[in-house]
């Protein structure tokens, strides 16, 4: 019984420790956006597009591991922005392809690379060892973590993509 509750324990404490870590450097990472006004969803749809290249709507929502109800407000305000383009394929007009329109390119080139220091200046706190273990970790715990969802759900449920 001792060796379960502290099982629990040391579960519970880690998944808080993430879950404040997580919180502390979203809010310290993406607080730049505000002042260009994007959101964190926003800025996630541009990041992948610049990344990525013109994607489809589904494989976008999948990336960004949100619902495609979701993704598609995010799409509608991008659209009205005029920083995303929303085009239906010539061959299969059923399909419809997300690209980056040149406003679009020109922001996120612009907010991507400040971004990226953010993110770089935060894991200073750890070693390159310790940022490879905590990557590893993330990844082994997410992959697990979707696998049991996905068995949970009667393998209807689809795969999150960790990297």
């Amino acid at each position: 019984m001792s060796a379960r509750l502290d099982s629990s324990s040391r579960a519970l404490n880690a998944y808080v420790v993430l879950m404040r870590a997580a919180a502390t450097l979203t809010n310290r990472l993406h607080g730049h956006l505000a002042k260009d006004g994007l959101t964190m969803a926003q800025f996630g749809v541009l990041e992948a597009l610049q990344h990525l290249g013109p994607l489809q709507p589904n494989v976008l929502a999948e990336k960004l591991l949100c619902t495609p109800g979701n993704l598609t407000t995010v799409l509608d305000n991008l659209e009205t922005r005029e920083l995303v383009q929303r085009a239906r394929e010539s061959v299969d007009r059923r399909c419809v392809t997300v690209r980056l329109t040149d406003t679009g390119e020109r922001l996120i080139r612009r907010v991507f690379p400040r971004h990226a220091r953010g993110v770089v200046d935060a894991f200073a706190a750890l070693t390159g060892t310790e940022q490879d273990n905590l990557r590893r970790l993330c990844r082994k715990l997410g992959l697990a973590n979707a696998a049991a969802a996905k068995s949970a759900a009667g393998g209807t449920q689809e795969r999150s993509v960790h990297s």
